[in-house]
């Protein structure tokens, strides 16, 4: 199959910290290349990828200072995918709402997968405009402030089964990872951390619309060796510092589309403390790969628990349902839908042709997650089939 993967210029591909969808383009990249396919990645030059590299710019927008208008760069990507579009069987964009109207008005099949948030209001009139383009959610959980838009399947996310490892430890700490800000609730991280009386270790980014609340907010609290700031962290240093961790701590307070860093922590076999939002309880198993609760002082109380879990079936449960080859053959059940739909609309007569509604009937009655029902806890149930 012959498949473009459209990704943003924000970062490379994949990126050099943190950058959760740029990783997960590069892991379901790879793995297509790996399973045979054409792909060719659409991305900044500095990206490395197996697949067939399109540089619409030298670098990563975000490391280059020079770039004041990113929309420029991202139309003019568009718009090199659309003149060369008959060059691919399907095409896959990664970039929100940006491709919806040009590509409405061409015959390749394609589709988006949403990576953020949707419960802004103006969201409503955008995919209402848009009701028939086909999307890709996430998780369950991301569609609900749009449930008529057009989805057609729910994907979790998958990283390559050997990327992360567990190490040999004794988990001694709690561990938050990825990005300082608000909605994920840093300063909830610390206050579990400290009435648990164990030591907190913070890996993770702070931007700069966040810096205040850092300033304000959490640089008072760290206070070593209760609260340790390690900064960001590359993958390499991963596997290491989730394996030494008796478990992630991710109190988000926001509707979380995934969450990545938490099946990260479960392919090294540690357990998560999450706050019942967004996708968490789509992600984690209460009572198997962790607990799910509704406040700091729930969390308190499941990290009492902590020792009942098994980090070995923690990381089972990851090679069973957050891999990059599931991940992968979910997105080729897809492609190849909307390409057999495709093909019988340009069949149909002519008033009905390049009708996007006719490509996205396929997916009605089947459009969430395949993902068979996990069977290992009441909470299971909850699970999309």
């Amino acid at each position: 199959m012959r498949i473009a993967q459209i990704a943003p210029l924000t970062e490379a591909i994949p990126p050099k910290l943190y950058g959760g969808t740029e990783r997960v383009i590069s892991w379901l990249t790879e793995e297509l290349v790996v399973q045979g396919h054409d792909v060719t990645l659409f991305a900044s030059g500095d990206s490395r990828t197996s697949a067939k590299l399109e540089a619409v710019w030298p670098r990563a927008l975000r490391l280059d200072g020079g770039i004041r208008d990113v929309n420029a760069l991202h139309l003019t990507m568009l718009e090199q995918v659309r003149r060369r579009a008959r060059d691919f069987d399907v095409l896959h964009f990664h970039l929100d709402y940006y491709p919806f109207s040009l590509f409405t008005r061409q015959a390749t099949p394609f589709v988006t997968t949403l990576h953020g948030r949707l419960d802004l209001p103006e969201h409503q009139t955008l995919f209402a405009t848009f009701a028939s383009v086909p999307l890709i959610s996430i998780s369950d959980a991301q569609r609900t402030p749009v449930p008529s838009a057009g989805w057609v399947r729910t994907i979790h996310h998958g990283l390559p089964e050997r990327e992360l490892m567990p190490r040999p430890a004794n988990p001694s700490y709690f561990a938050f990872l990825g990005r300082i800000s608000p909605e994920k609730a840093t300063d909830a991280a610390i206050r579990i951390a400290r009435q648990c009386g164990v030591p907190l270790k913070i890996a993770a980014k702070v931007d700069k619309v966040d810096r205040d609340y850092f300033e304000t907010e959490i640089r008072p609290l760290l206070r070593a060796p209760a609260v340790e700031y390690i900064g960001e962290i590359g993958d390499d240093e991963k596997a290491e510092f989730l394996s030494g961790a008796a478990c992630l701590l991710a109190p988000a307070n926001w509707p979380e589309p995934f969450g990545l860093v938490l099946i990260e922590a479960m392919a090294c076999g540690c357990p998560v403390i999450a706050f019942h939002a967004g996708a968490m309880p789509e992600v984690i198993e209460d009572g198997v790969t962790g607990f799910i609760v509704n406040d700091e002082p729930g969390a308190i109380a499941a990290a009492a628990r902590l020792s009942k879990l098994s980090r070995p079936a923690i990381r089972r449960r990851f090679e069973q349902r957050f891999t990059a080859r599931r991940m992968a053959q979910d997105y080729l059940a897809v492609y190849r839908e909307l390409i057999e739909a495709a093909s019988r609309s340009a069949k149909a007569p002519v008033a009905r042709r390049g009708d996007p509604e006719r490509v996205r009937s396929v997916f009605r009655g089947g459009s969430r997650t395949s993902e068979p029902r996990p069977a290992l806890s009441p909470r299971s149930q909850s699970l999309p089939d």
